[in-house]
């Protein structure tokens, strides 16, 4: 490794590929119903840890209110980001239910638990700005 290189942990490395893909996410639960206690939202933090190490992602903070939570993932380029959701969402969602069921069934009924839709950015260490100046600065060839 050269000398001039300072390891950053938000850079990880593979066989062929240097990367850093990070994404800001939120869920909402269905009709925006307010189901989210701080014990609620502790144990679905924890569960979507799980899930994103079962992606080798990781889940760099979560927070949320009553009514929706948000997440920043840092994950890899060979997962598929809606995959990624799909399994944040499935998997919180039956866990909270059986975990929670009496408080859920108050604020939820059926079988969904959040919202089918969901917001997603992508977030990285220099603004879009910055980065589209760079790139419109290269050297090109004559």
């Amino acid at each position: 490794m050269s000398p001039r290189w300072d390891p950053n942990p938000d850079i990880r490395r593979g066989r062929t590929i240097v990367h850093t893909l990070h994404a800001h996410l939120v869920f909402t639960p269905k009709y925006r119903r307010e189901p989210f206690t701080d014990d609620v939202l502790k144990r679905c933090e924890e569960v979507m840890r799980e899930v994103c190490a079962d992606f080798e992602a990781e889940l760099r903070e979560f927070n949320g209110e009553t009514d929706h939570v948000h997440l920043l993932v840092h994950y890899p380029p060979k997962v598929a980001l809606s995959r990624l959701v799909g399994s944040l969402k499935g998997v919180s969602a039956r866990r909270l239910r059986q975990e929670f069921p009496a408080h859920i069934h108050k604020y939820l009924w059926g079988d969904h638990f959040w919202s089918p839709s969901y917001f997603a950015a992508s977030c990285g260490d220099a603004p879009l700005a910055v980065v589209k100046e760079y790139i419109a600065n290269q050297k090109r060839p004559d």
